[in-house]
């Protein structure tokens, strides 16, 4: 049936689809009529066709076009893909939104039934005797799910995919894995070529012995995996076995690919994808050569939608303008639930996006963002945004806003954020960053905003990382981070990490008016020059202030690194010359010697104050700090760190933080309110480190 859609002024034009619509009908009524002959359609790529051919009518309505999805689980076939032909205007923009009060599901995944108990012999003495009884079984290919993704190596550190993945009770599953928590470590290294990283040693090739003999039970099987830490603690890599000697106990792993850095002695490491190792509630494993899908349900099967994923992605957007996704939940699919990609005045709103085996979004263009969304459960990153002029300094305006991102990073744990940022003239605002093994921002770029968003208990996965990373650029200049609030961050085994954290040499970031609870080396300047540390709060910090001059020792390598940086954009031409006027004598002198950095007006109680590294010390001025003074805060054992009036702060200028602004806000844009989280305990650090 062709469309018949209706004009109401600038109210624009309502499209319907729903879960029990068809195609062929018009798309104009909410539900079926009584005749069964009109309703809604069954698919958005439906509701797209008709908005086009709205538009060879002539231009849209005046007020655009919503769609509008029922309630109900889409299993998407395809994703949604949009293109320029597709976009909205300005007055006309076009929506696609769940209903209101309704739980709209796109999936990009399938529902698994016909579970079985397992009878096969063969199977069931691979299993361990207590999962026996538990474990159920799905044919996928009988389901036809015949692409089910290949296990494979990451080709480089912080990189795999984790292909085909289950979750119940929407959530991931546990791909059975040994040791259940945590790590296993390398006893000794048997490879026969040395690595020297700066005198940390090791060896280049994947040969190393282990403790005990657990790996007897993986005899026969297929495509062992390890995930390991092999050199650095922020090098990860999926890497897998090629054989195990049990009786040595030696793991040799495939050649290639190996690890860039190589192997070191009591790195740690865990091994997955193995049967016999399925003994807990919530593993899986899957059997690629048979189809049959393994499973521990951690809750009845009939009513924990137990779902696989297959699609790649769920909404692509390419060169789309003036289109908002809202209000849905976009889940299960293997890469990144949302791509836009270039265009104009695009948005995210008030959508929940999880277990993707990617990113939620990821982002271009200008003045597009997304807001007030849940993001969680990722295998990688949150949101990845990039865009603006970096030879014109030109900004894009692109945000995230009022999102609460957590559990991200849960497969490729390395440099996946809870945001990426890259561009010029971005921002990152409002925003809950919680439980994530490593760093919550990450950006580079020119003229990015980062404040009122809140952090805590990230970075537990790693030591050498920050909840703000940047870095080894001294051109990418013009960062304010402000009124932010982070807390309870301790790093890897409680060994700890950094907070804001400017390395190798990353300079002219604006630290201004944080409040930093609980985190070591909160503020972190790693050589570089014209950082600002300013009108801060330090609380049991150690230490609060950390700068060092890298580039006059072990970086000295990178002296001439920075200088080729620098002269790869226009610094000596406008708009560079007037924006950032130090970098027209940035290579004056001796520039390896970190220089122009302030500290003034910083309050510090607790903890410890500074960590400044003697020949650093003469690039850094230091001015009105409040140190190891009670600076008379509201409540600080209940973490009210506003100043009362009697605060002797004020009397050396420091500025009052509006802490009421900092974190989430109530509004029509938030996925769920109110929005519940707590902070990981502090664990109790080994007294012996395990390396850098």
């Amino acid at each position: 049936m062709a469309l018949v859609g209706e004009c109401r002024g600038e109210e624009g034009i309502s499209l319907f689809v729903a879960t029990n619509g068809n195609d062929a009908w018009s798309g104009r009524l909410p539900e079926p009529d009584a005749s069964g002959n009109d309703g809604p359609f069954a698919t958005l790529q439906r509701a797209r066709d008709a908005i086009r051919q709205l538009r060879h009518g002539g231009a849209l309505p005046k007020g655009g076009v919503v769609v509008e999805l029922a309630g109900g689980i889409y299993q998407l076939s395809q994703p949604l893909q949009l293109d320029g032909q597709d976009s909205g205007s300005e007055d006309a923009p076009i929506v696609y939104r769940g209903r209101k009060g309704a739980e709209v599901r796109l999936v990009g995944g399938k529902l698994v039934t016909g579970w079985q108990p397992v009878t096969d012999p063969a199977v069931l003495a691979r299993l361990d005797e207590a999962a026996r009884g538990h474990v159920l079984q799905a044919d996928l290919k009988a389901q036809g799910a015949a692409d089910l993704g290949e296990m494979k190596p990451g080709a480089t550190w912080a990189q795999s995919e984790p292909g085909l993945e289950l979750f119940f009770q929407d959530r991931p599953m546990t791909l059975a894995r040994w040791p259940n928590e945590g790590f296993t470590q390398i006893v000794d290294l048997l490879g026969p070529t040395p690595v020297d990283i700066r005198g940390t040693k090791g060896c280049r090739e994947g040969i190393f012995t282990y403790e005990g003999d657990r790996p007897k039970r993986w005899i026969g099987a297929k495509d062992i995996m390890l995930h390991g830490y092999w050199f650095w603690d922020w090098a990860d890599q999926r890497l897998k076995v090629e054989s195990i000697d049990t009786e040595k106990r030696v793991i040799t792993l495939e050649p290639e690919p190996q690890h860039a850095y190589g192997f070191r002695k009591g790195q740690w490491y865990y091994a997955y994808n193995l049967l016999a190792e399925l003994d807990q509630p919530g593993e899986w494993y899957l059997d690629r050569q048979t189809s049959i899908l393994y499973f521990w349900p951690p809750g009845p099967i009939e009513t924990g939608k137990p779902m696989i994923s297959l699609l790649p992605n769920l909404v692509v957007m390419n060169d789309v303008s003036f289109v908002t996704l809202r209000n849905m939940t976009l889940e299960t699919c293997r890469g990144t639930a949302v791509t836009i990609a270039g265009g104009v005045s695009n948005r995210v709103a008030a959508c929940v996006i999880r277990n993707t085996g990617g990113w939620a979004v990821s982002l271009s263009g200008k003045h597009s963002g997304v807001i007030g969304c849940d993001l969680y459960n990722l295998a990688e990153g949150g949101v990845s945004m990039s865009g603006g002029d970096r030879r014109t300094l030109t900004p894009a305006g692109l945000y995230v806003d009022n999102c609460h991102l957590h559990r991200f990073g849960r497969w490729n744990p390395i440099c996946k954020p809870g945001v990426q940022v890259d561009g010029v003239g971005n921002r990152v605002t409002h925003n809950l960053f919680h439980d994530a093994p490593h760093m919550a921002v990450m950006w580079g770029g020119n003229d990015h905003t980062f404040e009122f968003n809140e952090f805590h208990s990230v970075v537990y996965g790693a030591n050498d990382a920050g909840i703000m990373y940047a870095g080894y650029n001294p051109a990418m200049r013009g960062h304010l981070i402000r009124y932010n609030y982070f807390h309870h961050v301790y790093g890897h085994e409680g060994r700890g990490c950094n907070g804001v954290y400017l390395d190798d040499m990353f300079c002219s970031a604006t630290i201004f008016g944080n409040i930093f609870y609980q985190v070591p080396r909160a503020a972190f300047i790693g050589g570089g020059h014209d950082n600002v540390v300013e009108n801060n709060v330090f609380v049991d910090c150690r230490p609060a202030l950390h700068v060092d001059a890298r580039m006059m020792g072990w970086a000295s390598a990178s002296v001439p690194i920075m200088k080729q940086r620098l002269e790869e954009v226009p610094y000596k031409d406008e708009p560079w010359r007037s924006r950032y006027p130090q970098l027209l004598t940035y290579l004056d002198g001796n520039y390896a010697q970190p220089r122009g950095n302030l500290v003034a007006r910083n309050i510090c109680w607790g903890g410890k104050w500074d960590e400044v590294e003697a020949s650093a010390k003469p690039g850094v001025t230091f001015t009105d700090n409040l140190i190891d003074q009670d600076p008379h805060f509201v409540d600080a054992a209940h973490q009210d760190f506003q100043l009362r009036e009697d605060s002797p702060a004020w009397k050396l200028g420091f500025e009052r933080i509006p802490i009421e602004k900092i974190g989430l806000y109530a509004s029509d844009d938030r996925a769920s309110w109110p929005v519940r989280h707590e902070v990981r305990p502090q664990p109790n650090a080994p007294a012996a480190a395990k390396g850098k």
